[in-house]
């Protein structure tokens, strides 16, 4: 019998795990340099937990039960339990909290494919505890910072206002407005098409799905629209932020009102990071604001304001390895110590951990015994490490240099 993994779970190598460490590495130290801590919950949740915001569908989570009947769930995402433990066990904090992560999710894909992925690596963060134009315009010039300091280039963040699009829907009858939102949310022209619209309320659908493009475009297009007043304050909003995000510098954004999930999950904006290296695009990351999700955590039902965005690990890596910046081997150890004689044992031990204790990172090893120098010098070289320390009886070193 041939043991595999379980279906939809995958091991990773000591070289993937040395390429998307490469990835985690580079994003953890953005996160530090803004300020931000690394926050670490549970991998089992209770069912209501995971389903409290809507953010996800029943089925795609993988459902355990523990010895008293209590249904649980593997995480499929990190919002809603980042949000249970922000009110359950960080009452009295100051804000705003600066939180991140960098774990495994697990989520049953729509896709029935025999073997199809089933667990996820995500980094990302939270910003809790202050809404408003700074907030948002600070995880979004994160976004880009990450980006950067992976050395990505061709991608693009689209953005939209979730309460703009859901205020625009008020229009529409209120029978038709969920499958409106779901025909705007899924570019679906056919539904707006055969809905039982008059021609005015038709065209207005036709054009929510066309409020898509650059900024001036579509701040253009909505601004000649009879908006309310809290329409109004929400473009101001949008404005604003567009203006932050391209004050002085090429910010790769584009506008897309049309950008609008089927549930109440974000209240404020959205977006997507999406990459520009292939033919077909390749969202890299999500998030948004959302406002209301907190409270329904709190014991008080109190609001928490918050925003996020998380980045798919994989998603990155497939895009990297095609830059040739990925680790292309694991790193190679920079000494093998080898006892020339029994008597050498405890020495070449003691002279190891000598080298391991320096200042920076230094990889040792030790020679395990039963091979030739002959053999020992093919595997350092095989190996690709640099020197031998060969220790001799009575303790002294011969060091000899394979480059």
């Amino acid at each position: 019998m041939v043991y595999q993994p379980a279906a939809g779970a995958r091991d990773l190598l000591p070289l993937d795990v040395a390429q998307k460490r490469w990835i985690e590495d580079r994003l953890q130290q953005v996160f530090h340099r803004w300020g931000y801590h690394r926050i670490i919950t549970s991998t089992l949740e209770r069912m209501d937990t995971l389903m409290a915001g809507e953010a996800i569908q029943r089925q795609m989570v993988i459902q355990l039960q523990n010895g008293e009947g209590d249904e649980l769930g593997l995480r499929p995402e990190l919002t809603a339990s980042i949000a249970r433990t922000v009110v359950t066990r960080m009452d009295g904090v100051t804000y705003p909290q600066r939180l991140y992560y960098n774990a495994n999710v697990f989520r049953r894909t729509w896709e029935s494919r025999h073997n199809s992925q089933q667990e996820f690596y995500q980094a990302g963060v939270e910003l809790l505890g202050t809404g408003g134009l700074l907030a948002n315009a600070e995880v979004l010039l994160l976004v880009a910072d990450c980006l950067a300091a992976l050395g990505l280039k061709k991608w693009h963040l689209i953005l939209g206002e979730a309460g703009i699009t859901r205020s625009l829907l008020n229009a529409f009858p209120v029978d038709l407005q969920d499958q409106i939102r779901s025909a705007i949310a899924n570019l679906d022209r056919i539904t707006i098409d055969t809905l039982p619209l008059s021609e005015e309320l038709r065209d207005r659908a036709r054009m929510m799905l066309d409020l898509r493009g650059t900024s001036t475009d579509v701040l253009q297009k909505v601004s000649s629209l009879d908006l309310d007043q809290e329409q109004q304050q929400a473009f101001n909003h949008l404005k604003s932020l567009v203006d932050l995000l391209e004050f002085g510098k090429d910010f790769p954004l584009i506008l897309d009102l049309s950008l609008i999930q089927t549930i109440d999950y974000y209240t404020g904006i959205v977006f997507e990071v999406v990459s520009d290296t292939e033919s077909q695009a390749r969202v890299l990351g999500r998030g948004g604001r959302y406002d209301q999700l907190l409270g329904l955590y709190h014991p008080q039902k109190a609001n928490i304001p918050g925003i996020g965005f998380v980045l798919n690990i994989e998603d990155l890596y497939q895009i990297l390895l095609s830059t040739q910046q990925l680790p292309q081997a694991t790193p190679a150890s920079n000494w093998l110590v080898v006892s020339e004689t029994a008597s050498a044992n405890a020495t070449a031990f003691a002279y190891a951990q000598k080298l391991r204790d320096s200042t920076h990172l230094v990889r040792v090893e030790m020679d395990l015994g039963g091979r030739d120098a002959q053999a020992i010098r093919q595997y350092a070289r095989d190996r690709g490490i640099a020197q031998i320390a060969w220790i001799k009886s009575d303790g002294s070193p011969t060091i000899e240099s394979l480059r």
